[in-house]
């Protein structure tokens, strides 16, 4: 049985031929959106509807398999990356996205100055700024 049909199984879904390659097209690609997600699926999978894919996406992000990201004005993006608590730097001009780890100290990673009583149990950071390729370009400064 291969990893991602255990982790199929252990949140009580049927595996099936698009939830694995979803999942592997999230593993080997991080952060893309869904029109990328169906691309990548198709190139396997070249029957499988539009519909599918949006689907098996609710459902993994549903049982924490993959989480969905939406960095302020783009696209969501997905990525099998889960449970760590992490964070994302995005260029502000091409919109390449790479993880960051937590900032500091134990997740949440940030301690509210106030926390309005709410029991915090995750922080999201989006840090902003241009890629290397960008940040070396003189017309993108």
């Amino acid at each position: 049985m291969s990893d991602f049909e255990a982790q199929l199984r252990a949140v009580s879904l049927r595996v099936t031929r698009p939830r694995l390659a979803v999942l592997a097209a999230l593993r080997d690609h991080p952060h893309v959106d869904t029109e990328t997600v169906i691309a990548l699926v198709r190139a396997d999978l070249p029957t499988v509807s539009h519909q599918t894919i949006y689907d098996v996406l609710r459902a993994l992000t549903e049982t924490g398999l993959i989480r969905r990201i939406q960095p302020a004005g783009a696209l969501a993006r997905y990525e099998t990356r889960v449970g760590d608590n992490h964070h994302h730097v995005v260029c502000r001009s091409c919109g390449a996205i790479a993880d960051v780890d937590c900032a500091v100290g134990p997740a949440p990673c940030l301690t509210a100055s106030d926390d309005h009583g709410f029991v915090i149990d995750e922080a999201e950071v989006v840090y902003w700024g241009l890629c290397p390729g960008c940040a070396a370009d003189p017309v993108q400064r």
